[in-house]
């Protein structure tokens, strides 16, 4: 078969996260069984218009308003190339009832925004996305529906999507898990880690406030906040709320607070895995894929009672869930895992057992029932699907509409 996929970022993009993650893992697996990909999305600074990448085509064009109108154009101009269209909504999605056949549509979210609006989004802004999720969402609610949790599928039940059409596949991880006797020692003196995006929403603050808490009983902890740093979010939000709480932070390493940054995935694991502790603190996640690749790293995460983040630490039993969502509740978790050692040894195994049953071959397998389900077949296809002409994008236009032509110009390879 072939996909046509609509993302408002791709693996490239430097806001990428863990739904880029999520999509590329998937679709890679997908082409190497196989079928044929494209991938449409926003052209970000210093990323080619059209790159071939693990044999997904990879096609950018646009910003975040005109890609709805060059992805409506490509579309039209290949649609009997295409045999499904899945629309990944992440925040944002294309609106793909109004130009592609219900059949061929797929409607892949992670999670709702909801209350990540007033958060995140300035008014009036923030007023027009909470008012608009809902009617926005309900355009889908007669699709097929991927989506990773069990939270996202109960926030889309609740404004009318039907039950036996939303299909949970699961997010996956690709480290390889040490056996649990082999895992890293635990970093003394110690230190949390947080890992993500320099946002609001995500708790970066009530983490170094639940620090402030901890460090009366246990003046040596620590805070390690890894992923690209946001200065502006540092300088304006963090370095004031460090001094209110006499917390030094920086880039040095004795820092209360330690901005380590970026680091590749050989240091973030080893980094996660010398914590005593992941904190979480997040309003809302699809899932919260950084909580499993702690657990597989034998690092239970303390998260708050949030959609994702509860699904992630199976609602307590493999990892801290916090009753209230406050710094108050991260802070006493943390020094469980401090005064506790017998049952912090307990959760350590439980999490790391319950994070091995994840991976982004599952994830396959989970898409591919999902797409057996949607034909009523057991191997999705047939006779009336595309055969192996070239995949769209290969031409030097996209047909008849010249409007979207450099949609698929030629732009070389990675």
């Amino acid at each position: 078969m072939t996909f046509l996929f609509l993302s408002w970022r791709d693996i490239r993009n430097p806001k990428r996260g863990g739904a880029e993650v999520y999509t590329h893992e998937l679709i890679k697996r997908l082409v190497q069984k196989g079928h044929r990909v494209v991938h449409f999305s926003p052209r970000a600074k210093g990323l080619q218009k059209k790159e071939l990448l693990d044999g997904i085509l990879y096609l950018r064009q646009g910003n975040i308003l005109s890609v709805l109108l060059y992805a409506a154009c490509f579309y039209l101009s290949h649609r009997r190339r295409f045999s499904y269209v899945v629309d990944q909504c992440n925040t944002h999605q294309f609106f793909t009832p109004f130009y592609v056949e219900r059949a061929k549509r797929i409607f892949l979210i992670h999670q709702l925004t909801r209350e990540i609006w007033h958060i995140q989004a300035g008014w009036p802004l923030s007023l027009v996305g909470r008012l608009c999720e809902t009617p926005w969402l309900r355009l889908h609610r007669k699709d097929w529906t991927v989506t990773v949790s069990q939270s996202t599928k109960d926030d889309l039940l609740a404004v009318g999507f039907a039950a036996e059409r939303v299909c949970i596949v699961p997010n996956g991880i690709a480290h390889e898990a040490a056996a649990f006797e082999q895992l890293a020692a635990k970093s003394e003196p110690p230190y949390f880690v947080y890992m993500g995006r320099y946002a609001r929403y995500k708790g970066i603050d009530d983490s170094i406030r639940a620090l402030a808490l901890v460090k009366q009983a246990f003046p040596q902890a620590r805070l390690v906040l890894l992923g690209k740093p946001d200065e502006t979010y540092i300088q304006g939000t963090l370095t004031a709320l460090c001094s209110s709480l006499s917390l030094s932070i920086g880039t040095a390493e004795e820092s209360d607070v330690f901005v380590k940054g970026f680091v590749d995935e050989e240091s973030k694991f080893d980094i996660i895995g010398r914590a005593r502790a992941l904190l979480f603190p997040s309003q809302r996640e699809g899932w919260g894929i950084i909580v499993t690749e702690a657990s597989v790293s034998g690092t239970p995460a303390i998260v708050y009672n949030s959609p994702g983040c509860r699904d992630a630490v199976a609602m307590g039993q493999a990892g801290y869930l916090c009753r209230s969502n406050s710094p108050a509740a991260l802070a006493a978790f943390m020094e469980e895992t401090l005064r506790a050692e017998d049952s912090y040894q307990q959760m350590r195994k439980k999490a790391w057992e319950f994070s091995r049953q994840f991976s982004y071959d599952k994830t396959l397998a989970e898409f591919e029932a999902a797409l057996a389900k949607m034909t009523g077949k057991a191997a999705p296809g047939g006779a009336t699907l595309p055969g192996r002409a070239s995949v769209p994008g290969e031409a030097t236009s996209c047909g008849r509409t010249s409007s979207c032509g450099e949609a698929t110009s030629s732009g070389g390879a990675s």
